[in-house]
């Protein structure tokens, strides 16, 4: 990972956001240019999901994964799979303390929360109905030593304490020597704040949930973004002039 510029994206509604067009322009671009662009996966989502949707061809290739809400760090290999880096795991793990069972059994009174099915090592994951929940189980979940992650209304996370996207994201660029500098974050949920305000160049991009816009701070690293998903990616791009040929994405587009 010693290219000059590193995207570091969330995938639903950022990387996987937007138009076809701006999309592919996006992709082919990152192809084209893998001597000087690194691409690290920062989501939501496990990682077969991204193995199997990068085999399909959906997406490009990423050469490292911040994923399950930052609670697994992995590098990726296409034709082997993601394997999880277990220096820097290894206090993720330790700080959830095996506590998957104990957080399902402390939640089952509480209306509003049904878990999900995909199996998760150090979170435990629920689709998330604001009328019917009651902010009490936060309070319990804080009160076993854990932290509670509500995003785009619709999904409630419980992470180890202190876990999550940017702290991962962070532990991953020292761990391989980049320069965060190098390096633009790009979400559009709150679950993607930790990342925005972890210290490098970072991309509300358009359309990002109005509670993630509400709590950014106000700096000039920055950039909230007018262009929708992939497109709103570009648009930080050229503002931050981060990549000398970055401007070409555009001509595919037009």
């Amino acid at each position: 990972m010693d290219k000059p510029f590193v995207l570091a994206t969330d995938l639903d509604g950022t990387f996987l956001g937007g138009t076809e067009a701006d999309r592919r322009a996006l992709y082919d671009w990152i192809e084209r240019n893998r001597d000087t662009v690194g691409l690290i996966f920062v989501s939501g989502r496990d990682p077969d999901f991204i193995y199997e949707t990068c085999a399909s061809k959906q997406l490009p290739w990423p050469e490292f994964v911040v994923c399950d809400v930052g609670t697994s760090i992995a590098q990726v290999h296409p034709n082997k799979g993601i394997t999880p880096i277990d220096a820097l795991e290894r206090e993720i793990s330790a700080q959830w303390n095996d506590s998957g069972d104990a957080v399902r059994e402390a939640l089952k009174p509480f209306p509003g929360l049904v878990e999900q099915e995909t199996p998760f090592r150090y979170r435990v994951s629920f689709d998330y109905d604001p009328q019917a929940y009651d902010p009490r189980a936060a309070e319990v979940i804080d009160g076993m030593g854990h932290d509670v992650l509500i995003s785009d209304d619709r999904f409630l996370d419980v992470l180890p304490r202190g876990v999550s996207k940017g702290p991962s994201l962070l532990r991953l660029l020292d761990h391989l020597s980049i320069d965060p500098a190098r390096v633009l974050a790009a979400g559009d949920t709150l679950n993607d704040l930790s990342m925005l305000v972890a210290g490098t160049p970072a991309v509300a991009v358009g359309g990002s949930e109005g509670r993630l816009i509400a709590a950014l701070p106000d700096l000039p690293r920055i950039h909230r973004a007018r262009a929708i998903g992939a497109a709103g990616i570009v648009e930080a791009m050229i503002a931050f002039d981060l990549h000398p040929d970055a401007k070409e994405i555009l001509t595919d587009v037009i």
